[in-house]
């Protein structure tokens, strides 16, 4: 079952990518003057940076060296430059058949249409060519989003919990050990009295994670309480017990359907991923299960990596619950497809007396941009009654 499920999921993606190529090769090809020379060199490069993404992940898995590095970040940024090229080219294809039937061109585009489509390809490309640079740039800079929330409960300890957290890091190719470095960097100069990391800490494949060692850089992660996890998605996708003996044997205490009462103050909750059955064949348990030992007078923190059904959050009054995955989009408009999807798909929102914040996340899966907002490294500083 689970060998179907991913046949069928990675059968559907592929005829996504390979039906969106298709359309912007041809529409490419059509804005390049018949007989150019530049048709000779299209059609090579074309299907060189169309299929680098796919090549390079395949490669990682049979020889990972630095060709497959080399294919993976040039596919990976096509990706980005995909989606745009798309965009554009839908929304000229658009304004086309609108003048189909309603003639709407101006005089000197119907007297020069194939010079006009030669200049059209070109803005293009340019725009393609400003968009996807920025958006790398803004992904290598995660701004810190912080808030100030209080719960009527009571620690006899202390009288606030500085709490630091980061989904969604994705590590491996794109995503390597001087990047997160700059990122361990970021957390530890918070100062927090623990660190969080709710899922997707690595992206899939553990071998480009394991060559640069960046087990030590999570290592580096500085807090008196310590570093807990929960999985992600896709350390289902990438084999969930590699992932998670490999995060442990560098002191990330990994919560599987798991609660832990933390330095005997308040409890962590930690929940398989929701996709655990389709791509580990893993059932996960419901969050009443989880609650049955818990003293609901203390207080509770939820990491559970995709937010949904938050109502059960608050019926099970948990205090605060934290989420990623949304990636917030990661690439405009696609922010617009996750606000409609997910209750919260990025920041805060109080639902009853339980505290929600769904991170955009501070990696990237994928392409190594982002235009749809910034990623972030949250610090949530939680106030206990007196």
């Amino acid at each position: 079952m689970k060998t179907l499920n991913f046949v069928i999921f990675f059968s559907i993606v592929l005829a996504i990518y390979g039906s969106v190529n298709y359309y912007i090769f041809i529409r490419g090809w059509q804005s390049i003057p018949a007989g150019s020379s530049l048709r000779a060199y299209y059609l090579p490069l074309f299907l060189f940076v169309s299929l680098s993404y796919i090549a390079g992940r395949i490669l990682e898995n049979i020889w990972l060296s630095e060709l497959s590095d080399i294919l993976v970040w040039i596919g990976s940024f096509w990706l980005a430059a995909m989606l745009y090229f798309f965009l554009i080219i839908l929304l000229l294809d658009i304004v086309r058949l609108i003048n189909h039937f309603i003639p709407i061109y101006p005089e000197f585009i119907r007297l020069n249409y194939i010079k006009v489509k030669g200049i059209a390809g070109l803005v293009s490309v340019v725009t393609v060519f400003a968009v996807v640079p920025g958006g790398y740039i803004n992904a290598l800079n995660p701004k810190i989003s912080r808030l100030n929330l209080t719960i009527d409960k009571s620690v006899v300890s202390r009288s606030s919990l500085n709490i630091v957290f980061a989904s969604d890091i994705h590590l491996g190719t794109i995503v390597g050990r001087q990047r997160f470095d700059r990122i361990v960097g970021k957390i530890n100069e918070l100062k927090p009295d623990i660190v969080l990391l709710p899922g997707d800490i690595v992206d899939e494949d553990l071998k480009p994670v394991i060559r640069e060692n960046i087990g030590e850089s999570l290592r580096k992660l500085k807090a008196p309480l310590g570093v807990y996890a929960c999985t992600g998605n896709h350390e289902h996708i990438g084999g969930v017990e590699e992932a998670y003996k490999y995060l442990t044997e560098h002191d990330i205490v990994v919560l599987r359907d798991s609660v832990i009462k933390v330095n005997d103050e308040f409890y962590l909750i930690g929940r398989e991923d929701r996709d655990a059955r389709r791509f580990s064949g893993i059932g996960r348990k419901t969050l009443e299960e989880l609650m049955v030992k818990v003293d609901k007078e203390s207080p509770i923190i939820l990491m559970d990596h995709q937010p949904f059904k938050l109502e059960e959050a608050s019926s099970n009054q948990i205090d605060l619950q934290i989420s990623g995955h949304t990636h917030s989009g990661q690439l405009w408009p696609f922010n617009y497809l996750t606000n409609a999807i997910y209750e919260v798909s990025r920041g805060y929102k109080k639902k009853d007396n339980t505290h929600v914040y769904v991170s955009s996340g501070v990696g990237t899966w994928g392409p190594p941009v982002r235009t749809g907002g910034r990623p972030e490294i949250v610090n949530i500083k939680l106030n206990f009654a007196h």
